[in-house]
């Protein structure tokens, strides 16, 4: 295996994003684009920042869980994974207009050959033993559980899974484990040193308490199916699923075949993962690399999960919700902001139909959207188009510009730092409010019907658009076709160049778009919605 050192070449640093990997035993849900999309948009920004950027999604192939469904349709696995990926993840992906920089796929020989060298080199440091495993398990999370965790069945003996309330199995097997628990002092230390690593604080405690419960040893072997990653030193073995899934944040990377990749690439910047998942990459994770020698991520971020009637969205709770239902009725640039403008990310939140429709009408469709179409109308009738130089610009001028240097410096702190999408989103949408309000106080409509007030009309219209161009760049981190639309309609391609190249440092400078810029009044960005049903949760549920 290629070796790399990394405290003689620490890397260019790119800020690199992960999702989990998601289990391919069914269709992607709201729950997987809920993830996969906020990850976007974080990207998406810092690319808007000019930097160095790297994102990373895929999905989870191996384990019980996939054979057993593959059994259930009468396919092998792989095939089973082929057909689910080509047809359902990779196309919803593209639909939700994600720029992922890359698509791992657990079964596939960059990854598989990698996390052999990587178990291997534990093996021989003596961090791997062989043992029996005798306890509960849950196909559905593929997670041993432990017996405190379970809720109480039908019948005395009956033990559910609290995430998806069915019964676990007990397992008895001979398998390998991972030197956990020699690694809970350690990762306690590294946790005091870096109070940022988990975020946010309630994921960050509940990860706290776990660990300083004592850890047990980890199996992460399985001896009674195949359908995995066979360990190198035993091939009557398959690694567990979840040590074989974790490992495709390094693989990816370039761990072992492409050193000057992984240095340019690892730590990773982020990992987002759900909270029902968070032990998973804030514990085993960090002990791993630990063992392996290697730097650990940078932060784990835990998203919660979209309810419904009480309960996380998921393949057994909620099958009726496609992301493409929503996207039909409402657009993907509509999806995309809603989740992410409405529920604040690290918390639980529902998902309502009428809140999004409220939600796109109020500030899509008319705060935004309609500000959109009356600049460019208004410059078309009373400028033939061609946008006017602002003549003697004002403390009204003034007041929108201040207003645009606070949205921006807001934005980019909660966007780029905090991972506060709502807040980040929240403190756009109050610009627009601005330049709303402003336009309602100067009424150009009326100044356009005095000779003596062209000057001041001319004013008015070209701080509403250069307003516009930077609501452009800011949201098209979120939006991008509509941003793109409005970029268009404004002239400011032509005029500045493309949108994606435009700079967050820069665009709170005043003036940036030149007068005489051609301004067209395009496709409405949000038309108003035609009436339509909220899709069913279907009455039985499906396993997960």
């Amino acid at each position: 295996m290629a070796h790399f050192d990394f405290a003689e070449h620490p890397g260019a640093g790119a800020y690199y994003v992960t999702t989990p990997i998601y289990y391919v035993n069914d269709r992607p849900h709201l729950g997987h684009a809920y993830t996969t999309v906020a990850g976007d948009v974080l990207t998406r920004w810092h690319r808007q920042r000019g930097e160095d950027v790297w994102y990373l999604t895929g999905t989870d192939e191996h384990g019980q869980k996939i054979l057993r469904t593959a059994e259930a349709h009468g396919v092998t696995p792989q095939e089973w994974c082929d057909r689910l990926v080509e047809e359902a993840w990779k196309p919803l992906w593209q639909h939700l207009e994600i720029a992922n920089d890359d698509f791992v796929r657990t079964t596939q020989a960059r990854h598989t050959e990698r996390v052999q060298e990587f178990v291997q080199d534990l093996y021989d440091k003596g961090e791997i033993y062989r043992g029996s495993y005798t306890g509960p398990y849950c196909v559905g999370c593929e997670e041993y559980k432990l017996p405190g965790e379970l809720l109480p069945g039908a019948t005395e003996d009956e033990k559910l899974c609290p995430i998806h309330r069915r019964p676990v199995e007990w397992l008895e097997e001979e398998n390998y484990f991972f030197k956990l628990s020699a690694y809970g002092p350690k990762l306690l230390e590294f946790y005091a040193a870096d109070p940022g690593f988990i975020q946010p604080a309630a994921a960050r405690n509940e990860v706290l308490r776990f660990v300083e419960q004592d850890l047990k040893d980890l199996s992460i072997s399985r001896s009674t199916f195949d359908w995995g990653v066979p360990l190198p030193w035993d091939d009557k073995h398959v690694l567990y699923v979840w040590v074989d899934a974790l490992q495709n944040y390094i693989t990816a990377a370039g761990y072992g075949a492409d050193p000057e990749r992984f240095a340019r690439l690892w730590p990773a910047s982020v990992h987002l993962v759900g909270k029902d998942i968070l032990r998973f990459h804030a514990v085993i994770w960090p002990a791993m690399l630990m063992a392996a020698g290697l730097p650990l991520p940078k932060r784990v971020v835990a998203n919660g999960w979209l309810m419904v009637g009480g309960e996380k969205m998921s393949k057994s709770n909620l099958t009726g919700i496609a992301p493409t239902d929503l996207t039909s009725h409402f657009g993907v640039d509509a999806y995309r902001y809603y989740f992410l403008r409405a529920i604040p990310f690290g918390t639980d939140g529902s998902f309502s139909w009428e809140d999004f429709t409220a939600r796109y009408t109020s500030e899509l469709a008319n705060d935004f959207g309609n500000l959109a179409s009356r600049v460019a109308a208004m410059i078309g009738k009373y400028y033939d188009g061609v946008l006017p130089a602002a003549a003697a610009p004002g403390a009204a001028e003034q007041a929108v510009a201040d207003a645009l240097t606070r949205a921006v410096a807001e934005a980019d702190r909660r966007i780029g730092e905090e991972l506060d999408f709502a807040g980040g989103i929240a403190a756009i949408f109050e610009f627009i409010k601005t330049v709303n309000g402003y336009l309602t106080t100067q009424e150009p409509w009326k100044l356009a019907k005095s000779p003596e007030h062209r000057d001041r009309l001319a004013t008015v219209l070209y701080t509403a658009a250069e307003a516009l161009r930077a609501t452009a760049v800011l949201l098209n981190p979120v939006m991008p076709s509509a941003a793109a639309k409005l970029w268009d309609s404004l002239g400011a391609e032509a005029a500045l160049g493309p949108l994606a190249e435009q700079r967050l440092a820069a665009v709170a400078d005043w003036g940036r778009l030149p007068a005489g810029a051609l301004v067209t009044k395009g496709d409405i960005l949000f038309p108003r919605l035609e009436a339509h049903e909220a899709p069913e949760a279907p009455e039985e549920k499906t396993a997960s």
